[in-house]
């Protein structure tokens, strides 16, 4: 099934593959920073046609074709973000997906999001802060930010979620060590997770891509 083209009547602009029958679930995917939406249809391609699959471009332009979430600088010490751009961008994104659940049907509970490197940010940024709007979220490449500390939910719809962290071991624009903290993170919140790393960079590769699949099917109860 194809994708539509942009969507920009909602708060960030997608595209959206829907089902022709009765939906299992709904699948949301960020993009890293630099690029857009469609980076992610290869990962697309490869999950269930019985789930509805939203791609999300971030808000914020960086130059033809290429947005983000938030601008971030790599320090010595780490990453610097523009913290008043990634506060701004996780409301947007949770105003998105309030609005794209009720607009196609699909309930929290049928929903997950999942992004590559900066989209993971958003992911986990939005599931932790709000986990009453999705069933679970994924970490590709990513990380949890360190700034929406004061914003994550006490509720006990925290430990309902299901999260994936997937890293590479040879990750040098985000080395392994932020997905050790992501996983350490996680195990203090009693968020059920799943861990996997991969002999590999700063990217998604095919075999990742499987397990990432998997882990929606076994989350949202569906097959291919």
């Amino acid at each position: 099934m194809l994708f539509s083209d942009p969507i920009e009547d909602l708060p960030l602009t997608f595209r959206l593959r829907t089902t022709k029958g009765a939906a299992k679930g709904l699948v949301i995917l960020l993009h890293g920073v630099g690029s857009n939406e469609n980076s992610m249809a290869f990962l697309a391609r490869s999950l269930p046609q019985d789930l509805h699959v939203a791609l999300v471009r971030s808000p914020l332009a960086m130059g033809p074709s290429a947005y983000c979430y938030f601008r971030v600088n790599f320090t010595s010490e780490g990453p610097v973000i523009d913290e008043v751009a990634a506060e701004s961008s996780r409301r947007q994104l949770i105003e998105f997906v309030q609005l794209l659940e009720s607009r196609i049907g699909v309930s929290p509970s049928q929903t997950i999001i999942a992004g590559f490197s900066q989209g993971g940010i958003m992911s986990a940024g939005l599931s932790l802060t709000t986990p009453s709007l999705v069933r679970g979220f994924g970490i590709l490449c990513g990380r949890i930010l360190p700034e929406i500390a004061p914003l994550i939910s006490t509720d006990k719809s925290l430990k309902n979620l299901s999260a994936l962290v997937v890293h590479g071991t040879l990750d040098q624009t985000l080395p392994m060590a932020w997905a050790d903290k992501s996983v350490a993170w996680l195990q203090r919140l009693g968020v059920p997770f799943e861990d996997k790393r991969y002999e590999v960079q700063h990217e998604l590769t095919p075999f990742m891509i499987r397990d990432v699949v998997s882990w929606i099917q076994v989350t949202l109860g569906t097959t291919k």
